[in-house]
């Protein structure tokens, strides 16, 4: 089921684990598996990545690596198989995530003796780039009218909770997610505050964003450590953020 219609569809270079995670999805349809079980199994896969990195087994963490990226893939599928999207679980999937690139980026650093300050400043890096790509991208799943009712493009309000929910748990996790998120949203708001305001995204322009979901930047760590290029990750992901002073002035010049 596509968050994007038809004219919109473009190739995700982040979005690999998608073919699975409907795999998954359909094979959990009609079983008492919830998507918040499928988010802890992801979640799982994540710290189960982190402990081969940190013991050595760098094979090993590729693998779970990006089984977690195509697990993660399964749970919004599961959610709109059984008619059951949720703020707690669209809260829940975003800081998981972040929580786990931190203990990526903090199990790179202490195996490769790379200094902690260099690993926070690779770890903002990270996450900007994959704010970008998620700005443009819930801006464009709007537009399109696509089938997707829990993100929005300014998180600035707590949502009233869906059929299904408690509003005292959407309120817990939006909190959350507003302590995690927020300055990095606040920075890349600023940065193109005017983004809403376009028709669309070409095709092109998201296609070359897409290297920036999260998807791709777990791929990225997922072929360096087995390539023993441990020492070289945090510094890459702080150099991969010069593209963002490439793809924001190509939007605000040339895509309204």
């Amino acid at each position: 089921m596509s968050k994007l219609t038809a004219k919109d569809q473009f190739i995700d270079l982040s979005d690999y684990g998608r073919p699975f995670g409907r795999l998954l999805a359909n094979s959990l349809k009609n079983t008492r598996f919830t998507p918040i079980d499928v988010t802890l199994l992801f979640g799982l896969s994540g710290l189960t990545a982190i402990y081969c990195i940190i013991e050595g087994h760098l094979y090993w963490a590729a693998f779970f690596i990006v089984l977690k990226s195509m697990i993660d893939a399964a749970d919004g599928e599961l959610a709109r198989l059984k008619k059951t999207p949720s703020y707690t679980g669209r809260y829940l999937d975003s800081v998981f995530d972040i929580l786990l690139n931190f203990m990526f980026f903090s199990a790179i650093c202490y195996v490769s003796n790379t200094p902690f300050w260099v690993t926070i400043i690779a770890f903002a890096a990270l996450q900007l780039q994959g704010t970008l790509y998620n700005y443009y991208y819930v801006i464009l799943r709007h537009k399109s009218a696509g089938a997707d009712a829990t993100s929005m493009i300014f998180e600035r309000h707590t949502p009233t909770a869906l059929p299904g929910e408690k509003q005292r748990n959407v309120n817990l996790m939006f909190r959350i997610y507003t302590y995690v998120y927020g300055a990095f949203d606040a920075v890349i708001y600023a940065l193109d505050p005017k983004a809403y305001l376009v028709s669309t995204f070409p095709n092109w322009f998201m296609t070359v964003l897409s290297v920036y979901g999260l998807g791709f930047q777990l791929l990225l760590i997922a072929v360096m450590l087995p390539l023993g290029y441990v020492e070289w990750i945090l510094p890459f992901f702080i150099g991969y953020s010069l593209l963002l002073a490439v793809l924001i002035p190509i939007r605000r010049m040339y895509i309204e």
